[in-house]
């Protein structure tokens, strides 16, 4: 196994870190203060392909690789993780499953707008009762003459304030029948359908996460995603998927902790010298540094399978579970390293703090993606 990057790789990294430091980082104090999504940096992204990283160049996309676009994830987490989140939910659990299960018609109704990012993608699985347990959904979709109406209300829902193409899962049948879910895909300008509130949440709080709703929605027939009942399948595939993305959000938070701890360690003087001449200082950056460099191995392992064409599901839940503990266990030293200044918001390691807590949670929690590893595990013959 070849371990050093790629040129292509390389410059990847090199060109989304040079944006991120030039036009994201100035803004984004004032963004998490004033919980505003930015949509002047997102006009600049649309024409570097970002809401298209993934998609076919022939529907307008960068085509790229999994390993280049969980790089792409990081290094905008590493600056503004609620940016990269609104680009990974967008591109792996918006577009990834219209490409994977679409129609051809909807694929060229669909995709080519929104990797041009003028549709931000949103995925609603999430409700009062249905979370974890993808299985319980209740909103509910009756097939009429001229398609489905959808009752329902989605709560959580990432890029949910700026949302133009919607998967929404509902259930078509028996709302006893956990198989009978089916995905529709929706647009923001459908009769009987609406954006709640933005949550005021801890953290991330760039993005428009908000619940939305649905009172008689009127879906047409051909907007049904897949087959009916094919629901609880399109769901999974997608958060198989969704998990390396947001594995390598944590993996930027994480990153961008670490390189502030190194920095304030060699500059803060303590007794007559710097903080990182203390032994316990430099346990702590290097535990940081090693769990780092361990997340991301098995990131792109998870990333490395999938672009083979062979399973990765544990090996994304792996990736996701220990990238996110990484994330909210380098932030909490990086808080600790900077004493009294890292719980102020003059910090950024503050921010960075905040953030990677929710990463052990979206995109199924740390308890899930133990659940997903173990079943891996103990379906494999003795």
């Amino acid at each position: 196994m070849d371990f050093n990057p790629c040129m292509k790789h390389q410059l990847i990294r090199k060109t989304v870190r040079e944006f991120a430091e030039s036009e994201i980082k100035p803004h984004v104090s004032l963004l998490d203060k004033e919980s505003r999504f930015p949509w002047d940096i997102i006009e600049k992204m649309k024409p570097l392909n970002f809401f298209g990283l993934q998609v076919p160049e022939i529907y307008g996309g960068a085509g790229l690789d999994t390993i280049s676009y969980a790089i792409v994830i990081e290094e905008l987490s590493r600056v503004s993780a609620a940016i990269g989140l609104c680009v990974t939910v967008h591109n792996s659990v918006g577009i990834f499953p219209i490409l994977k299960f679409g129609t051809k018609e909807q694929i060229q109704r669909f995709v080519p707008v929104m990797a041009q990012g003028e549709s931000i993608g949103a995925f609603c699985l999430t409700e009062a009762n249905a979370g974890s347990d993808a299985g319980s959904v209740e909103t509910n979709a009756v097939e009429t003459k001229n398609g489905f109406l959808l009752n329902g209300t989605k709560i959580f829902v990432t890029n949910g304030g700026v949302c133009g193409t919607i998967l929404v899962f509902a259930v078509s049948e028996d709302i006893s029948k956990k198989s009978c879910a089916s995905v529709f895909i929706v647009e923001k300008d459908r009769p009987g359908f609406f954006v709640g509130e933005i949550e005021d949440l801890c953290g991330m709080r760039a993005n428009p996460v908000s619940s939305l709703f649905f009172e008689d929605c009127q879906v047409p027939r051909e907007n049904l995603l897949g087959k009916i009942g094919q629901g609880l399948k399109i769901g999974l595939t997608a958060l198989d998927t969704g998990r390396i993305g947001i594995a390598a959000q944590a993996l930027g938070i994480a990153q961008a902790a670490f390189e502030s701890s190194v920095s304030y360690a060699k500059e803060r003087q303590q007794f007559n010298k710097p903080l990182s001449k203390f032994q316990t200082i430099q346990n702590y950056l290097a535990r940081m540094a090693t769990q780092i460099d361990a997340s991301r191995l098995l990131l792109y392992r998870a990333a490395a399978l999938k672009d083979s064409g062979k399973p990765f599901s544990a090996e994304a839940s792996m990736a996701k579970l220990y990238c996110s503990d990484t994330a909210k266990e380098v932030t909490d030293l990086a808080v600790q390293i900077h004493g009294g200044y890292g719980y102020s918001k003059e910090y950024d390691v503050e921010r960075y703090f905040r953030d990677a807590k929710v990463t052990q949670i979206y995109e199924g929690t740390s308890e899930v993606q133990k659940m997903v590893i173990a079943r891996s595990i103990l379906s494999q013959p003795s």
